[in-house]
């Protein structure tokens, strides 16, 4: 079954104000080494665990797992998608990064490739105006279901990552993963990437 951006509607409320970054080939040590982490002051937690941890102090709270070839990075804060991490970040491989506000609607999608954005939603902006062929099928879908300027936070993010990535969200692969957590520091400059 081909899913819809409606089929990822119950990650609304878990993703509000929080950055998803799905990163190709790397480990989660490996993430947490490119964001500037110190192995030895991470430790395992449950998502339930990641979710209730009051963060306050200098540096930005992730956790990190494995979802197949992919590093999965969640962080309560847009800090993932500012330019100096996200950027950095891809060096020699894929990277597809969402940051939904719903009450904002201050949605941001991000698909890079070794340093080199290939498609972005904007918040405010929209949808860059050209559509890499690996993506136009899968913005049919959305346009089919949603106006021309969909929230993000809909489904849309959701869909675009799972045609970049291979990954379906799912509650029980959320909750039954086991995430490394800890502090990195914040990125220097909050600049996000964007083609315009």
């Amino acid at each position: 079954m081909i899913a819809t951006p409606d089929d990822y509607a119950w990650l609304t409320e878990a993703a509000d104000d929080w950055c998803f970054t799905y990163v190709r080939g790397l480990t989660p040590e490996q993430v947490v080494i490119r964001r500037g982490g110190r192995l030895e002051d991470f430790t395992p937690m449950t998502y339930d665990e990641l979710g209730d941890t009051a963060f306050s102090g200098p540096g930005a709270f992730i956790g990190v797992t494995t979802i197949g070839d992919w590093a999965f990075v969640i962080e309560p804060d847009w800090n993932g998608i500012a330019e100096g991490v996200i950027m950095p970040l891809s060096a020699g491989t894929r990277l597809v990064s969402h940051y939904l506000m719903t009450i904002k609607a201050l949605d941001y999608f991000y698909w890079i490739e070794d340093g080199e954005l290939r498609f972005c939603f904007v918040a405010q902006e929209g949808y860059m105006e050209e559509v890499p062929d690996e993506l136009v099928e899968t913005m049919g879908r959305i346009d089919s279901v949603h106006s021309s300027f969909p929230n993000l936070h809909d489904g849309p993010a959701f869909l675009l990552a799972e045609r970049l990535t291979g990954i379906t969200l799912t509650p029980q692969l959320l909750e039954e993963s086991t995430y490394l957590c800890g502090v990195v520091p914040e990125p220097q400059s909050w600049r996000m990437p964007s083609p315009w």
